[in-house]
């Protein structure tokens, strides 16, 4: 009898223990849901689900996974405010170490103003205050956000969709934003204007790259252009010789033709280049063409879109456009 006692009381301890195990991976499961695991990602395009709004912020360059102490910076200067977060590169084709974010609080939305007080206090502990205007059209979609897990669900479950949408419609949508705003994560991407979506130091950072790439490219075309000199003038000194070992015998066989022919050759040589150089016409005039009567080079602005989009690809961010070009 108490042997059969002790064997039944270790299948009841093994029954309970199984049922420990069942309620935890339900509770397990259950956290996951309730943090958005099956929740719909839906992406779409219009106006934005924010107006203009003024932030603190701090500009990081490093991995993308440095910016959780920037915003628990954020949250401990004041808890009540919406976090922000701008990614300027495309991690998938960024370097970690290279990826450009700024990360901080939304102190005031739409025509209200920061308190001076809280400007401050964000300011003491090295936040810097900058504005955005409100974008007119943007690429969006929202995730929940109920639990610490649900940025992680929301990162690799809403850039995918963000990513696929953009790249089928062939859009120009950057930077992307996330904006934590009570119970939901907003991520937009403006598709105009996206140089006013800069921070002072992102803009100097495009500065100076371009700047770089500039007298990279001139030093570049000088280098070219001392080689194509030099090969030109050691042709044009053998030409020379040759022409002196014939130039009597072609005078007394042929005076005239040779000299036309060779006028004629000049005339043609410097119309093509004049033609050549007005060939390198302003997008304008090669839209006017192609969307004209179809001739001219009507395959030519469809690669010319293919490429800039293209470009877009090695980061979220594109040189900032009519906007940051005006300020400098």
């Amino acid at each position: 009898m108490q042997h059969q006692a002790s064997i039944m009381s270790d299948w009841v301890l093994l029954g309970l223990i199984a049922a420990l195990v069942m309620l935890l991976l339900l509770t397990i499961f259950g956290f996951v849901v309730y943090s958005g695991l099956f929740t719909e990602v839906v992406v779409s395009a219009g106006s934005p689900p924010v107006g203009s709004i003024t932030l603190a912020y701090k500009f990081r360059v490093g991995p993308y996974g440095e910016s959780g102490q920037l915003f628990t910076d954020g949250c401990s200067i004041s808890s009540k405010l919406c976090s922000i977060g701008v990614y300027y590169d495309n991690p998938h084709t960024v370097a970690p170490e290279k990826c450009r974010f700024a990360i901080g609080r939304i102190l005031s939305e739409g025509d209200a103003k920061p308190s001076e007080e809280q400007i401050k206090r964000f300011q003491k502990y090295g936040f810097k205050i900058f504005s955005f205007p409100a974008p007119s059209h943007v690429v969006m979609a929202t995730f929940p956000f109920t639990t610490p897990l649900s940025i992680h669900l929301a990162v690799n479950r809403v850039h995918p969709a963000l990513d696929t949408y953009i790249k089928e419609r062939k859009l120009c949508a950057h930077p992307r934003i996330e904006i934590y705003k009570e119970d939901r994560i907003y991520f937009v991407c403006p598709l105009a204007r996206q140089g006013d979506f800069y921070v002072p130091e992102m803009k100097e950072l495009e500065r100076k790259s371009r700047a770089a790439a500039a007298e990279a490219e001139d030093a570049q075309t000088d280098i070219t252009g001392a080689d194509t000199m030099s090969e030109t003038s050691s042709i044009s000194m053998e030409a020379t010789t040759d022409s002196r070992d014939t130039s009597v015998a072609t005078s007394i066989l042929l005076p005239f033709p040779a000299s036309r022919g060779r006028e004629e050759a000049d005339n043609r040589s410097e119309h093509s280049y004049s033609e050549s150089g007005a060939s390198g016409s302003s997008f304008e005039e090669l839209d006017l063409e192609v969307t004209g009567e179809g001739e001219g080079a009507p395959g030519l602005l469809p690669d010319m879109g293919y490429t800039g989009n293209q470009e877009v690809t090695d980061k979220w961010t594109k040189e900032p456009i009519a906007a940051e070009r005006g300020e400098e």
